[in-house]
């Protein structure tokens, strides 16, 4: 048997060290030797509940099963494990410091391991020992309080570039990141989610949920918006009061302007909204409502429900997300023909023109409305279900180096939930990290041209196009 015994200080209370790290799905988001991690019986975390685990050793997988198997609320927690050739016991204790700000976390591992690996043991000792050591100070930096990390000359050329800065978009750019532990907890806090049936919506409300969040998700089918809700409270072990739903076509504005009105009736107060829905179509069509249907859905929808919320977020002094997309680098703003009228039709410069001009609405929302935070985000290349359908051939030759949702939406949550975010508005960021939005020649956004356009979709989600919104 292999005993390895770590110690760590953070400076976290002591609840939240014990909430997060009770939920072992987590560990992905700290521990360098897991390649994935996910809950597999449904419900809240407590005894008994199971987990797999995909380590990565010496470049091959080994898959762990493991069974919480006892708790002391708030002050520790056992887990057992067993993979191939190997059985591990986990202990894990959290001792807080003299006002609570302060927590030590004392782990103890013990591992049996059979057939070959059991007669090197004095080999893999140390290099156990050295993962051991990487995976505790990489906890540490996952409890730690997030700080905004401005990129360096380096990582600005790197996006100068283009090519270097999209590899970055893979799952190896999120596995780089300094940063990708705990947001913060968000009990108390209501977020509306926009597409949140599947992909990155859903990720998000996954995560979002199991931060504590109550929610409101936005779908358009009601089956696909049932099943939504099923994973979720799988995944977090959420109450009824926690998740709602809101059915609406957001291709069509009459239908966002009811969601809007459902979701206040649900709540006066609105402490996160994140515009993920969206669609990339490869053949121009229009809507119900006469409007090219690329345009609707990625930018007048998000622009209208954001409007008709503006004062629940207000009152909660809360948070929009808007989610665009690396595509947008590759197109300048054209207010001189929005919804392809007088261009030949592509699908995938359209799906970037509506995606760059929400980017440069989030920044005139963040100039005309400081009680609020405005600020969009770029998921990188993730593997949805959308992407596959779209993009089918660069889903096939990416695909191995595509991100997981939850990757992809991460930078999303932690937007919402931060508190190194509370005073930004008006960034664009890329796994949490703010990012230039223009790097190619033509295709930044002016303040005038800001200007135009914030007018122009006022006068164009006006019922009717006239009247009042």
């Amino acid at each position: 048997m292999i005993r390895l015994q770590e110690r760590v200080q953070v400076r976290r209370p002591t609840a939240d060290c014990y909430r997060y790290m009770l939920d072992m799905a987590a560990s992905e988001q700290w521990n360098p030797a897991v390649q994935s991690a996910r809950k597999s019986t449904p419900g809240p975390v407590g005894r008994q509940s199971r987990f797999e685990v995909d380590y990565r050793f010496a470049g091959r997988r080994r898959a762990f099963g493991y069974e919480l198997v006892d708790t002391e609320p708030g002050r520790s927690l056992s887990l057992r494990g067993e993979g191939p050739d190997a059985s591990a016991r986990e202990h894990i204790e959290f001792l807080p410091g003299a006002d609570d700000t302060f927590t030590e976390i004392l782990y103890t591992l013990d591992l049996d391991m059979g057939g070959l690996a059991e007669r090197l043991q004095t080999i893999i000792k140390p290099w156990l020992t050295s993962m051991g050591h990487r995976a505790m100070e990489d906890l540490r930096r996952a409890l730690e309080p997030s700080r905004i990390e401005e990129p360096g000359v380096w990582q600005w050329l790197r996006y100068r570039a283009l090519l270097p800065a999209a590899l970055e978009f893979s799952r190896l750019g999120y596995q780089s990141m300094p940063d990708r532990g705990l947001s913060d907890f968000m009990d108390g806090r209501i977020v509306v989610v926009t597409g949140a049936t599947g992909g990155l919506g859903l990720a998000a409300a996954k995560e979002l949920s199991r931060l504590g969040a109550t929610l409101i998700l936005v779908g358009r089918d009601r089956e696909r918006l049932r099943q939504a809700q099923n994973a979720v409270r799988a995944f977090s072990g959420c109450g009824v009061d926690a998740l709602h739903t809101v059915e609406a076509d957001l291709s069509r504005l009459e239908e966002v302007r009811l969601a809007a009105r459902r979701i206040q009736a649900l709540t006066p107060e609105v402490h996160g909204l994140i515009n993920n829905a969206g669609a990339l179509f490869n053949e121009r069509d229009l809507t119900t409502e006469g409007t090219e249907r690329t345009l609707a859905v990625n930018l007048l929808a998000p622009y209208l429900l954001t409007e008709k919320l503006l004062p629940a977020l207000e009152r909660a002094r809360g948070r929009v997300v808007n989610v665009a997309s690396g595509g947008l680098y590759l197109q300048a703003l054209h207010l001189e023909d929005m919804e392809f009228e007088n261009e030949r039709f592509d699908g995938a410069k359209a799906y970037a023109r509506a995606k760059r001009a929400l980017v440069a609405q989030t920044e005139h929302w963040a100039e005309q409305h400081p009680g609020v935070r405005f600020n969009s985000m770029h998921p990188g290349w993730a593997d949805t279900p959308g992407v596959a359908a779209s993009l089918p051939a660069f889903h096939k030759r990416v695909g191995p180096w595509l991100r997981s949702p939850r990757q992809g939406a991460d930078t999303m949550v932690w937007l919402a939930s931060s508190p190194a975010g509370a005073d930004i508005s008006g960034r664009f960021w890329f796994d949490r990290r703010p990012r230039p939005t223009a790097v190619l020649p033509g295709t930044r956004v002016t303040p005038d041209q800001r200007r135009q356009l914030a007018r122009w979709l006022a006068a164009r989600c006006r019922p009717g196009h006239g009247g009042p919104l």
